[in-house]
């Protein structure tokens, strides 16, 4: 929120803020900006002093880090791609990640409390980049005429049938897979901001401006609040798991003919 998850009632304008630096060019800034630029700073100085200091025989520190990447490049890339393309489609898988994931921390981040994924220009920039993967996936892997022909036009079907089949196929391949990947993660965060604000600001209501016994039951907003702040980290790695893996399943699709 503008100034702080406590501050002010929560509403739409959490996620429209008003500009907060060279307002009127394009260079404008407002909150949400401000928090995309530091979650990416985050990942990137994060990851950047681990591989720093990498040693052959990992600390604990190097151990943590390495977790999400290798369970990025086996669990997800080398277990539905196969060794080989998933090995090459890790690296990329692992930035949308550790992207998307980044991105959805932030709601639970004191002083930023707010998803910079709840807002559709994030998801839109990792759903292109789904996009871009698995078109160029399918492209590389078949070339360009047997690509778009296994995607359009399955085997073993009557071809009057293609009349029909065909348009729905182009839809559901083209625009459903990279507006469901938008959908799904912006309603996720949204909706997570959007319970989180409301117990925490029933909370301070409770507390500070209630009278009488209705104060005992910001107790149970409290418990509340605490409860969804844990359940919003599990979401925000969900989510970002969730990604990764469609962008792969999407990738298997378009580099295997129907």
């Amino acid at each position: 929120m503008a100034t702080g998850i406590l501050a002010a009632k929560p509403g739409i304008d959490d996620f429209f803020p008003d500009p907060i630096l060279f307002e009127g060019t394009i260079f404008q800034m407002n909150r949400m900006v401000l928090i995309r630029i530091i979650a990416t700073l985050a990942l990137v100085l994060i990851f950047s002093i681990g591989a720093a200091r990498a040693k052959i025989i990992p600390s604990k520190g190097q151990q943590l880090l390495e977790m999400p990447l290798l369970f990025v490049r086996d669990f997800v890339a080398v277990n539905n791609l196969g060794p080989n393309t998933g090995r090459k489609y890790a690296p990329l898988l692992t930035i949308i990640f550790l992207g998307v994931l980044f991105m959805n921390i932030t709601g639970v981040i004191p002083g930023l409390n707010i998803a910079a994924s709840s807002v559709v220009a994030v998801p839109i920039v990792f759903a292109v980049l789904s996009y871009i993967m698995f078109i160029g996936a399918g492209i590389k892997a078949q070339g360009v005429g047997k690509f778009f022909k296994s995607q359009l036009f399955p085997p073993g079907v009557p071809w009057p049938l293609y009349i029909i089949l065909t348009p729905i196929e182009a839809f559901s391949t083209f625009i459903v897979r990279p507006a469901t990947l938008v959908i799904r993660l912006l309603a996720n965060m949204l909706a997570g901001h959007m319970m989180m604000a409301i117990c925490f600001f029933g909370t301070h209501y409770l507390f500070f401006q209630a009278t009488g016994f209705v104060k005992a039951a910001g107790a149970l907003t409290l418990a509340g609040s605490i409860m969804f702040v844990a359940f919003e980290i599990f979401v925000a790695g969900l989510q970002a798991f969730i990604f990764t893996i469609l962008t792969t399943v999407y990738i298997k699709m378009s580099v295997q003919s129907h």
